[in-house]
């Protein structure tokens, strides 16, 4: 059995997460509402959308029983293999120590980590992030997506700028990058920020 603290005392804590709204909008993979602690968490939470190991994510997780009362953590993260963790921005100065929320957490069938800042804003794949999920409401039609699939099939890789030429019934940026992440197209996040001559591939099964 999940250990977790009574409703009353998670009302209590999850009102200290009270609902913000940071930059940008769009989610692809969470579940449930979205309320960020900070800018930090709302970061974090752009990196986890575009992580193909993450199969959904959700805000205000379970509060976990600590020394000295409740903690919630800032995300609780399911991945593809089934696996289920808790995770904190790397801004989260915690009054509990890591070490007894991690046992917090083990009780309750989860694991747990703090997400290092070096990992969120080191390179460029945060800033791509950001920059797809603008467009993350974005619906790419049926004739754009089909050109698109076809001439990347017959060339195998196109650049950005090529990828463009193809839309004509959506707008080429947000239906491209929807695309991107929808699964239909793959570009290196980590290569540096996108641009015209970004090479794209298409996502095979």
């Amino acid at each position: 059995m999940r250990t977790v603290q009574n409703a009353a005392d998670i009302n209590v804590v999850h009102a200290v997460a009270a609902p913000k709204s940071f930059y940008p909008r769009g989610t692809l993979k969470c579940e449930g509402s979205v309320s960020f602690r900070s800018q930090a968490a709302r970061d974090v939470a752009c990196l986890l959308d575009l992580d193909a190991e993450v199969r959904s994510w959700r805000c205000n997780p379970p509060a976990l029983l600590v020394p000295g009362g409740s903690y919630v953590c800032d995300f609780l993260v399911s991945d593809v293999h089934g696996g289920e963790t808790l995770v904190d921005a790397p801004d989260r100065q915690n009054g509990s120590s890591e070490a007894d929320i991690k046992l917090a957490a083990e009780r309750g069938g989860f694991s747990f980590r703090q997400t290092a800042r070096d990992e969120v804003y080191g390179g460029t794949r945060l800033r791509n992030a950001r920059d797809l999920l603008r467009y993350a409401n974005y619906s790419v039609p049926l004739g754009d997506r089909l050109k698109l699939l076809a001439a990347l099939e017959e060339h195998g890789t196109l650049t950005v700028a090529e990828c463009l030429t193809a839309f004509s019934e959506t707008r080429p940026i947000g239906g491209f990058a929807s695309m991107v992440l929808n699964g239909f197209l793959e570009v290196d996040l980590d290569d540096g920020l996108i641009g015209p001559g970004t090479a794209v591939r298409r996502i095979t099964d």
